[in-house]
């Protein structure tokens, strides 16, 4: 684990501060960089999160992927909304066996009820091993 403290924006500071980042990025060894509705970026060993072939799992891309699309979403909708996701897809186009895996993903829309975010992952090398897309809704939260 990284002792370098994530750069994030003030909404995300306090969701952050609520929530972290969820079990299942923490199982998988995810760690935030960067954190805001527009841009967030985190990195992920290969170690751990390997298919029986020994190379990144597809499911692990998507994992990774789709939990900074939803970090990201949830910052555009706090405090009085909260974002589900309801469509993800991936394109994978390249694999890697070692090292770590860097995601960059950039919102492509913030509105009112939708928020989608494009998702880049890259191996050390800066290679681009997947696409990951991610459409979210926004729900007000029951008061």
């Amino acid at each position: 684990m990284s002792d370098t403290k994530p750069k994030l924006s003030p909404a995300a500071a306090e969701l952050y501060e609520l929530r972290g980042l969820g079990a299942l990025a923490d199982k998988m060894g995810i760690e935030l960089i960067e954190l805001s509705a527009e841009r967030t970026v985190a990195k992920m060993p290969v170690a751990g999160n390997t298919q029986p072939l020994g190379v990144l799992h597809g499911g692990a891309h998507v994992v990774l992927g789709e939990s900074l699309g939803s970090f990201s979403a949830n910052v555009w909708a706090h405090p009085d909304r909260y974002a589900v996701g309801i469509e993800v897809n991936a394109s994978h186009s390249r694999s890697v066996s070692e090292g770590w895996v860097t995601a960059v993903c950039t919102a492509l829309s913030l509105g009112k009820t939708l928020t989608v975010h494009e998702i880049v992952v890259s191996d050390a090398q800066g290679n681009r091993l997947s696409t990951v897309r991610i459409t979210n809704l926004l729900r007000e939260k029951r008061k």
